[in-house]
């Protein structure tokens, strides 16, 4: 009966999710990121801190929308845990500051109390970065209760200790070739009539869309089974940021990794096309094994974009359905895609894609 059931509200499941995951509208989108972005860049700290860095030894890996819940069927990150795990064990040993770029917790389906009782152990892996003063945490939408003091004392900071802050946004400023540049990196949730401070959004995950996950035993990565509205959002975050002067944008929220403002699937596709024009039957069967095996990123694709101006990147997500991560690593004067895949030899780190900064620096 549950299976019928499963079969039956499956794409229920999946219009609700649409419904909720996004409505961006431009001009809100415009405003609230100008406004963060010149409020860090004035020094008001209560939005969120400014850091130099240079541009040949900082090394960053940021990951973004664990949304770690109650290991339970409406839990998206539970079949990522292991693999997320292993990478902050890598990335520890490597000496990388670890940025948390929102919607780390799930706090619209679960309570703090018990997020933070389910994922002590991935907590625990993410404070040793902060105790050696080399983690960095930004909130999202789902996980907005750690923007105030008093769920961070409950909560968090029994975990990771008295240093943790927790930022809206965050400034990475750095000089090339005599002059500023700066990363910016904040959610992106900012204008997104249905994320930024949406009570009702709240309370229909949590009060409708999570019991029917947890009683049909559902796991439905909400922003990525969302393919126009996710697609929109991310054109318009990269259409802020060629606004921008000196200014590359991470975000993460719409769960789609993007790099150099091309999605994934973008990069896929005219890697098949070089590929096939060179005749490497190798490469061309390897490329298409990864495009199967994204069909749900890019099955519901309606429209093709060209975003010519490389200023935007998004970190994907650290809760796929097959337990796969996405983030961007900022290392060895590179910035990269990367992803951590699910072998049958374990986990497994992958460059999907590498450019140097200063190349990235050049064209905007």
């Amino acid at each position: 009966m549950k299976k019928l059931l499963r079969w039956l509200f499956r794409k229920p499941m999946i219009w609700l999710a649409e419904k909720l995951s996004s409505s961006a509208n431009e001009k809100d989108v415009f405003v609230s990121l100008t406004k963060l972005k010149d409020d860090i860049g004035e020094g008001k700290t209560s939005k969120g801190i400014t850091l130099s860095f240079d541009l040949a030894t900082a090394r960053y890996i940021i990951f973004s929308d664990q949304h770690k819940g109650a290991k339970d069927p409406a839990d998206d990150f539970r079949l990522a845990e292991e693999n997320y795990m292993t990478a902050l064990q890598y990335y520890d040993q490597q000496g990388f500051t670890l940025i948390s770029l929102g919607d780390s917790e799930e706090l619209w389906e679960n309570t703090p109390k018990t997020v933070i009782d389910k994922n002590r152990l991935s907590l625990l892996e993410e404070a040793k970065f902060l105790q050696q003063d080399r983690y960095f945490r930004v909130f999202g939408n789902h996980d907005l209760e750690w923007s105030y003091a008093i769920q961070q004392n409950l909560f968090l900071k029994p975990i990771f200790g008295d240093k943790l802050k927790i930022y809206e946004g965050i400034l990475l400023n750095t000089k090339y070739n005599s002059k500023d540049y700066s990363i910016f990196l904040t959610h992106g949730h900012q204008g997104d009539k249905r994320s930024d401070g949406n009570a009702f959004s709240k309370w229909v995950v949590a009060a409708i869309w999570t019991p029917l996950q947890r009683f049909l035993d559902i796991s439905i990565n909400t922003t990525a089974d969302s393919f126009d509205l996710v697609d929109k959002h991310n054109v318009i975050m990269y259409e802020w940021s060629a606004t921008q002067r000196n200014l590359v944008f991470i975000s993460g929220h719409t769960h789609k990794p993007v790099f150099a403002s091309l999605d994934h699937i973008d990069r896929l596709t005219k890697q098949l096309e070089n590929a096939t024009l060179s005749g490497d039957a190798e490469l061309i069967q390897t490329i298409k094994d990864a495009l199967e095996k994204r069909k749900l990123e890019y099955a519901g694709k309606q429209f093709v974009k060209t975003m010519a101006h490389p200023s935007y990147f998004n970190s994907g997500c650290c809760c796929f359905s097959d337990g796969d991560i996405t983030g961007i690593e900022i290392a060895d004067g590179l910035i990269r895609l990367i992803k951590w895949d699910v072998t049958n030899e374990g986990y497994k780190r992958i460059v999907l894609e590498e450019s140097p900064l200063t190349y990235i620096f050049d064209q905007l």
